[in-house]
């Protein structure tokens, strides 16, 4: 079934299905435990939109193709056209806000690094961003001072705030925009904190945004 923007409730969000812009390396401690050294600038890489599945629902996770990561960030929602954007533009064009997993093939993301290759096979596979329904911007007071969590078989794996990235959301956007113009319906994803960690078939996730949504969920 082709993936379609949702609210949390389910009901549809009369927006296209754009791009998945991501970006790399935008908290200190997940940067140095996989050893990267930390970047001048944003690390953007893109996933097409068939990467996106609901998250809300289980998803399957690739077989025979080594280790699958979990990355849990916040997601974006953008419902304006963005070029060369200033931080108050960026700001005026959230719709609102998701939690998503950047699913990573990590021994070949590994092989393509060493290689000095592009990562996208390793992180734009069909399925790759399992992706929240959404939460209304009016929920998110303050952008940075957004905590999220992911719990993997009731074991906390990932914990993150917004006020811990490199680059802040309205700096990510504007940043973002003058390197590719943003239409309505393209989603950002923000980065990912300390924790990332393998997923096996039959576990059980439970991701949590502003400490009181949550979000259930399996992979197979």
């Amino acid at each position: 079934m082709k993936y379609r923007h949702h609210w949390l409730s389910g009901d549809r969000i009369d927006l296209p299905t754009g791009k998945v812009v991501c970006v790399g390396r935008n908290y200190v401690e997940h940067i140095h435990e996989l050893n990267n050294p930390l970047p001048d600038d944003p690390v953007l890489f893109m996933k097409p939109a068939t990467a996106l599945v609901p998250l809300d629902v289980p998803f399957s996770i690739p077989k025979d193709r080594g280790s699958v990561h979990h990355e849990t960030e916040v997601a974006l929602l953008i419902d304006k056209r963005l070029k060369n954007a200033s931080e108050l533009e960026s700001i005026a064009a959230i719709r609102a806000f998701a939690l998503a997993l950047d699913l990573t093939l990590r021994d070949l993301q590994s092989t393509l690094k060493a290689k000095s290759l592009p990562w996208e096979t390793a992180k734009a596979f069909d399925g790759s961003c399992p992706i929240s329904g959404f939460i209304a911007k009016e929920h998110f007071h303050d952008l940075d001072d957004i905590s999220f969590d992911l719990k993997v078989n009731n074991v906390m794996r990932q914990q993150g705030n917004s006020s811990h990235m490199l680059t802040s959301i309205p700096g990510l956007i504007s940043y973002i925009s003058r390197h590719f113009t943003l239409e309505p319906g393209d989603i950002i994803l923000t980065g990912t904190p300390a924790g990332v960690g393998p997923l096996e078939k039959g576990d059980q996730l439970e991701l949590s945004i502003l400490d009181r949504i949550n979000i259930q969920t399996s992979c197979y």
